[in-house]
């Protein structure tokens, strides 16, 4: 079986995106089968031709030309994502596609979405008129209405839809999909090393620190957190974007030097971080899985998740991860319980490393191909554009 992917995240993205496409692709081809892979590259040199986008760690990948395939697998819905949504139609092919980015949560937050929504709407051939199009140029409920009608476009051309998440197949009831809906999570590997000691004041945040990942609800929640607690650091890894505002904000807290700020890493480094901190903080309610969840839980670092719906581990059926609701108040609780109550640490981390080594990449690629069959029976496997 070949499969073609199709991605817009380049190499070395620092996102759940990229290293879900790079983990499917790898295990394809150590099985035997053969998955093309289709991803922003160099203007000049392998992968797809692409530019640059100024300020913004994103390439645009340039027109191609992909080689027939016996599944399309979409990533994305950037300018490759489209051309394999075409190539599906084209080739007759059945089209997989998983959602990995809650695009309708972003919609206001990004300039790029409305922008990428309409590019999608021509693609598709969808037939809207101006006025439908210029409704992406109006936040709100007129935007996210157009924006669902786009996505029903997009999913009544699967064959499937994968979502990395139960939270996030309960979102695609708005889409109203004809297309079998799948909940596939992206496994992680890789339990080495212990987390370290650190008098139980280490909070680590991964991840970008832009609005729709909640950085004012994790600052918030530390002030509290540090009220109780004097010693407490809060690292925040993975921060590019908004710097100068993050640094006020900090400032206005009275967090200066309490905080630490520090760029994307290499993804390999990343466990050195988990490794030497107390208690992961995730305050993002935006997330569809959140790769950095179950990293954390490998390493044996516990997690406070202030979105319930992230709350079942893939893989796990018990009583899921400590939640809390996204509020300052309450999140700063459970931070603080978690860095103190040893019965409470010692269950969140064996039910975490439980939850990893049953949910194996084995696992994931069993269902994957198993996907990509019941894909190939569907009645709808070759819908035209």
């Amino acid at each position: 079986m070949r499969v073609a992917h199709f991605c817009d995240s380049q190499t070395g993205r620092p996102d759940g995106v990229a290293r879900s496409v790079e983990l499917s692709v790898r295990l394809l081809r150590e099985a035997g089968h053969e998955a093309d892979l289709y991803r922003p590259g160099p203007l000049l040199g392998r992968g797809v031709r692409s530019v640059p986008v100024p300020f913004r760690q994103v390439r645009v990948g340039l027109p191609f030309t992909a080689r027939p395939a016996d599944v399309v697998h979409v990533h994305s819905t950037g300018p490759i994502g489209m051309t394999g949504f075409r190539a599906a139609a084209d080739w007759g092919v059945p089209l997989v596609l998983t959602w990995h980015t809650d695009l309708l949560a972003y919609a206001d937050l990004f300039v790029e979405v409305p922008v990428g929504a309409a590019w999608c709407a021509l693609s598709l051939g969808l037939g809207w008129s101006p006025r439908e199009f210029l409704e992406l140029s109006r936040p709100g409920a007129v935007r996210l209405r157009r924006l669902i009608e786009l996505g029903k476009g997009m999913f009544a051309r699967a064959a499937v839809a994968i979502a990395p998440s139960a939270k996030t197949a309960a979102g695609f009831a708005v889409f109203e999909p004809a297309a079998e809906t799948c909940v596939l999570p992206t496994p992680v590997t890789g339990t080495a090393g212990e987390p370290a000691r650190n008098g139980r004041n280490v909070v680590l945040s991964v991840g970008r620190a832009t609005p729709e990942k909640n950085p004012e609800l994790l600052l918030q929640a530390f002030t509290r957190v540090r009220a109780a607690r004097p010693d407490a650091r809060l690292v925040l890894l993975g921060a590019r974007q908004q710097r100068r505002w993050l640094d006020r904000r900090i400032a206005a807290l009275g967090l200066t030097g309490h905080v630490q700020v520090r760029p994307p890493v290499p993804h390999d480094q990343v466990g050195d971080f988990y490794r030497t901190a107390d208690v992961l903080a995730f305050a993002s309610t935006t997330d569809t899985q959140s790769l950095v969840l179950a990293e954390a839980e490998a390493t044996g670092l516990p997690v406070v998740v202030a979105d319930a719906g992230l709350a079942a581990r893939p893989g796990a059926a018990g009583a899921g991860r400590f939640v809390c609701e996204p509020a300052p108040d309450a999140f700063a609780d459970a931070l603080l319980r978690m860095l103190a109550d040893d019965d409470l640490r010692a269950r969140v981390t064996r039910e975490g490393r439980a939850a990893i080594e049953a949910y194996t990449p084995e696992v994931f690629l069993r269902r994957l191909v198993e996907i990509y069959d019941r894909a190939g029976k569907s009645p709808g496997r070759t819908r035209p554009l």
